[in-house]
């Protein structure tokens, strides 16, 4: 039997306010445990919430950015349950009256075909806090500094058929809230969470099979893997006479394994009822425009942008606006060659940010110390063998390309004559190579230049230009016929 699969993504955005979505209490990321979390993120007696206005309106502009109806009146209920990192055993979040409505988003596929992934929901909450593991023998610890911090959680319709789909859709939306400033967008810092609801029936049925839900996945990696694995189960459970069982699973990117968390709940397993503290709120037709008028450029607009100004391959534009970060870093070091920023960009400076595990924005290597050394490139100072030298002493953070270069003496040698003397000597000790290269057919002869060119480079350390020694050498070879 053939099967299909159907999956569907709440994704966690925290928002980045400067204090929480009800209390005063900061929100910066790496304070010490349990340094911000106030009388009122633990609803402590006698205290009340304050709404924060900062998140209705990263939460509008959201909405407006993937075309969704906006509420023009949104409450908050009280979702009830117990966790060691939910101090006030409910959480204050949305149901019946969530402030962003029916919209969609656009992806692209690797083929280059589109798909508009409906967007059933997106409401305001407050986060929990955080149960840390690691550090304790036998116990867990309880960090509630996240605790209060504003989140809006997306909800898709089950849209999407396969990880690729998911990873676009993911990929998409973590684009359009960095673009819009509402989310720093670091993955590893909890920023974004994607919860993923998979279930698996035959091909052609329009009948939903039963389905699980993965919890707090944290990188695109590791929600394509969990995917993958889920669904394999999900079958090979089926075809074996068994029943899937609806329950919440978690994924561990590191063993590579997933397990089950407990059973999945039911939104009357919650208890929900209005929150007794929070009036609701409404918004006018007025308030919701000027947002909008605020709205800076989104992804697909960036991308258009960028194939028009800066000359860049689909692809190529794609990659580099998908992520405001990526896009900024981008635009400052295309001044001297778009097409060299981008190479270096997708290329080395990828590779390592993977490697290392860093994001763009904490980078060691400046997007003007990047731009210096492909100016270097361009007026042809440094090779571009020197500029991966001089690339890997940005990064251990020796300073600017000029700096490095004068200080390691990797000007590349330009000089006509010089060069003419390099080739002259070269050819010179080597009569059988001339030889061989002068009896050679016309057709075989370009690839025994390798020799000279290898034999030059290295008498110049290196530093030989590298077109000027090939059209030198060519020539000279050519006259010897």
């Amino acid at each position: 039997m053939q099967w299909e699969t159907v999956i569907g993504l709440e994704v966690h955005v925290q928002l980045a306010t400067k204090s929480k979505i009800f209390s005063g209490a900061s929100t910066a990321f790496g304070a010490e445990p349990n340094t911000q979390a106030c009388a009122i993120d633990l609803a402590m007696p006698g205290t009340l919430p304050v709404p924060n206005e900062q998140a209705f309106r990263d939460a509008i502009m959201f909405g407006l950015a993937i075309d969704a109806d906006i509420a023009r009146t949104s409450m908050f209920e009280r979702k009830n349950y117990f966790y060691p990192d939910l101090p006030k055993a409910y959480q204050t979040t949305q149901l019946e009256k969530p402030i962003v409505g029916r919209g969609h988003v656009e992806i692209e596929l690797a083929d280059g075909s589109k798909k508009s992934i409906r967007i059933h929901h997106a409401h305001l909450e407050e986060d929990a806090g955080k149960s840390l593991h690691e550090d304790f023998h036998g116990m867990s610890g309880i960090d509630l500094n996240r605790a209060g911090t504003p989140l809006i959680e997306i909800v898709s319709e089950p849209d999407m058929h396969s990880s690729e789909e998911a990873v676009a859709f993911a990929r998409k939306l973590h684009s359009i809230v960095t673009s819009l400033g509402i989310c720093d967008g670091n993955m590893s810092q909890g920023s974004m969470r994607f919860d993923v609801n998979i279930s698996v029936r035959p091909v052609g049925s329009d009948t939903f099979g039963t389905r699980t839900e993965t919890k707090n996945l944290n990188s695109f990696k590791f929600m394509e893997d969990a995917i993958a694995l889920e669904v394999e189960r999900q079958i090979e459970v089926i075809e074996d006479g068994g029943k899937i069982i609806q329950e919440t699973r978690l994924y561990n990117g590191d063993t590579k394994k997933a397990r089950a968390m407990r059973s999945k709940e039911e939104a009357n397993d919650y208890r929900y009822f209005p929150c007794p503290d929070l009036l609701p709120i409404v918004f006018n037709d007025d308030y919701i425009e000027q947002i909008r008028e605020t709205l800076p450029e989104l992804p697909d607009a960036r991308r258009d942008r960028f194939l028009a100004q800066y000359g860049l391959s689909h692809y190529d534009a794609n990659i580099l606006s998908g992520d405001a970060n990526v896009a900024r870093y981008f635009e400052t070091a295309a001044g001297g060659d778009a097409k060299l920023a981008a190479n270096w960009i997708m290329g080395e400076l990828s590779a390592r940010l993977n490697a290392e595990d860093i994001a763009i924005q904490d980078c060691p290597v400046s997007t003007e110390q990047l731009a210096g050394m492909i100016a270097r490139l361009v007026d042809g100072t440094i090779s571009s063998k020197m500029a991966k030298e001089v690339f890997d002493a940005m990064w251990n953070g020796e300073g600017s390309a000029d700096d490095i270069i004068e200080a390691r003496g990797l000007k590349q040698v330009s000089d006509s004559g010089a060069i003419e003397a390099l080739v002259d000597e070269v050819i010179a000790n080597s009569p059988q190579q001339v030889d061989n290269y002068r009896s050679a057919d016309e057709a075989k002869r370009p690839k025994m230049l390798g020799y000279f060119v290898g034999q030059i480079m290295k008498a110049s350390k290196g530093q030989a230009n590298p077109q000027q020694v090939n059209e030198v050498l060519l020539r000279k070879l050519n006259e010897l016929l």
